[in-house]
């Protein structure tokens, strides 16, 4: 069973940055592929970013260039450092983290981008 936490989240106005972090109990956290995900109020979960367990990344076009996924295996964490934050970046942010056939998810953090 792994644990995630996820931390970070918080009221921003527009133009800003927020770094999230996700700190996973995993014991072999480097072989997980880990994610992050969205969810705005009556609107689906959506993915923002994906790294592999090679560190190769993917990010969703609504954020790119503006969003960063990255992951520190030493310290059990994975980052989203997201800069220029708009309005409709608004949402609770899940973390996720995949491997064969077992995957798991955070609590969320609320991200609230506004005036």
């Amino acid at each position: 069973q792994v644990q995630l936490v996820e931390s970070g989240g918080g009221l921003v106005q527009p133009g800003g940055s927020l770094r999230l972090s996700c700190a996973a109990s995993a014991s072999r956290f480097s072989i997980y592929a880990l994610g992050w995900y969205r969810q705005a109020p009556g609107k689906q979960r959506e993915l923002v970013a994906l790294i592999t367990s090679h560190s190769r990344t993917n990010t969703a076009d609504a954020v790119k260039g503006r969003f960063t996924i990255s992951r520190d295996n030493a310290k059990n964490t994975v980052y989203l450092q997201m800069t220029g934050l708009k309005p409709e970046d608004t949402a609770v942010y899940y973390c996720n983290a995949v491997t064969g056939s077992e995957t798991y998810w955070g609590q969320g953090t609320q991200v609230i981008v506004s005036t």
